[in-house]
């Protein structure tokens, strides 16, 4: 089911927007863990360690398992104390059954590989993979306790405009500093930002889920799915040339991050349609609604306007040059002479 988190009304699988607003709708269902932990995804299955049996435990003579902090079908989230430096760690144990599974720890690898080089204040980075002594592999990331941007987004509606820019700001310092690395996202999304409080009070996004990512050295099998235009992303804010599964670079990501930007400004898409494929259709021949159009009750300045229509542009060609371009264009536009530089606003290490 799909349903309006503001009012509650529940739709079908299929539906994507809210017919009385055209609001994006969101899958029902329980929320996701609150922390910084990503791992790959697989079918259910497999053993779980109970809770007596983990806490307590140091794990490779350096992470004490203190509590659980979340769960799903294959995995559960702990809180650890890193002994040396007694920072918190978040540690993800997988099932026995994703742990044997040669193709899923194939993509961890992968996954790890990309993460270890992302050690960002805005990236929810890979610190290290391990194993149990029962041969349970667990990942170790930062602990960063806070709430998805798409639960944000929900819970306040739409964010004012200050505090997008701020948002973005760390976004894009983040995203950068990956493609620096050569490294593109390829499915930024509300559902993949953690947004949590720093000690004085302010919000600050961390970019997660880099476990689609492609670097410029990819694996033959990511290189064969690319090759043969098998597309990888989430529908409602994939760019234009994903889409058509052609090669992807740092302008994917900006117009992806554009797409969750407005949706943050305005609580809707610039495109829409009934079903996924019309949806995708739509951003393929059709330029985005307006966003002083979707919202004129908000009063937007024409310049915050002009930079979504540069970075929504269908030729990449047409877009910012970088993350950091668009951010701090969208801070001219509104007025906010607050640049951000490569690395950005974020937590501390």
């Amino acid at each position: 089911m799909k349903r309006r988190p503001s009012c509650h009304t529940d739709y079908g699988t299929d539906a994507q927007f809210c017919t009385k607003d055209g609001a994006r709708l969101m899958a029902a269902g329980d929320p996701a863990p609150n922390v910084c932990a990503a791992a790959p995804h697989a079918a259910a299955g497999g053993e779980m360690p109970t809770d007596s049996a983990m806490v307590g435990r140091v794990l490779d003579g350096r992470y004490l398992v203190e509590k659980k902090v979340g769960e799903g079908g294959m995995s559960f989230v702990y809180l650890a104390t890193e002994l040396g430096t007694r920072q918190p760690r978040a540690i993800k144990i997988l099932s026995a059954a994703l742990s044997q599974d040669s193709s899923a720890m194939a993509q961890l690898k992968r996954q790890a590989g990309l993460g270890m080089r992302l050690a960002h204040p805005n990236v929810c980075h890979i610190i290290r993979v391990g194993e149990t002594e029962d041969g349970l592999v667990y990942v170790v990331m930062p602990f960063v306790e806070g709430e998805l941007l798409s639960d944000r987004n929900n819970r306040v509606g739409h964010v004012p405009l200050d505090e997008t820019v701020r948002l973005v700001q760390g976004m894009a310092a983040g995203l950068h500093v990956a493609h620096e690395l050569n490294i593109v996202h390829r499915d930024l999304k509300p559902e993949n930002v953690m947004v949590y409080e720093r000690p004085d009070g302010t919000e600050w996004p961390v970019v997660m889920d880099f476990g689609r990512a492609k670097g410029r050295r990819a694996g033959p099998e990511l290189q064969r799915l690319t090759a043969t235009g098998v597309i990888m992303g989430t529908a409602e804010f994939m760019g234009p040339e994903q889409l058509r599964g052609k090669p992807l670079d740092a302008r994917t990501d900006i117009y992806s991050l554009s797409l969750l930007t407005y949706e943050m400004l305005t609580s809707r898409l610039p495109f829409q349609g009934p079903t996924p494929q019309e949806l995708m259709i739509s951003r393929l021949r059709s330029d985005p609604i307006p966003l002083r159009k979707m919202r004129p009750d908000l009063d937007f300045p024409e310049a915050v306007e002009r930079v979504f229509n540069e970075a929504m542009a269908r030729n990449p060609d047409e877009r910012p040059g970088t993350t950091l371009d668009l951010a701090n264009g969208l801070a001219a536009g509104a007025g906010d002479g607050r640049g951000v530089g490569p690395m950005g606003q974020g937590f501390g290490r």
